[in-house]
């Protein structure tokens, strides 16, 4: 491993444990997901699983299933970006957990080229679909 790579698995790993602390925001009970947008070495977005600005701060019914309106972290990242100045093209984006096929595809069209993960989500369609489009996906297992 050269002195560049070593350098980005500290920066990855760094960022992706500020991912980990940003989820402790999520109102989700049976998981909190979070995501922190990085470009040019600067924090341009985060985002975290929840519902929608203006909702009740519950993401899970009285059975425990996911309501169908709550957004995921990379979601909220990347639509926060939107709504700014900054531009999500070529940055990377780090997230707790690998995303589903939905996020992949606002992945995508946002123009992110790498996606940081840390856990995997039980479908691998999301990575698959990145990695099709040319998104490099990095998976981190261990952040110490």
């Amino acid at each position: 491993m050269n002195a560049n790579s070593e350098k980005q698995e500290v920066l990855d790993k760094r960022y992706l444990r500020m991912a980990q602390i940003w989820a402790e925001n999520s109102y989700c009970q049976r998981r909190k997901v979070g995501a922190i947008l990085v470009k040019d070495q600067m924090i341009i977005s985060d985002g975290y699983n929840g519902t929608p600005a203006g909702f009740e701060n519950v993401c899970e019914d009285t059975d425990g299933a996911t309501k169908p309106y709550v957004l995921h972290a990379e979601a909220n990242a990347i639509t926060k970006v939107a709504r700014s100045n900054n531009s999500s093209d070529g940055s990377t984006l780090y997230v707790t957990a690998s995303p589903c096929v939905e996020c992949a595809k606002l992945i995508i069209q946002s123009g992110i080229r790498r996606v940081v993960f840390n856990d995997l989500y039980r479908l691998c369609d999301g990575i698959d679909l990145l990695r099709r489009a040319g998104v490099e996906c990095v998976h981190i297992s261990e952040l110490q």
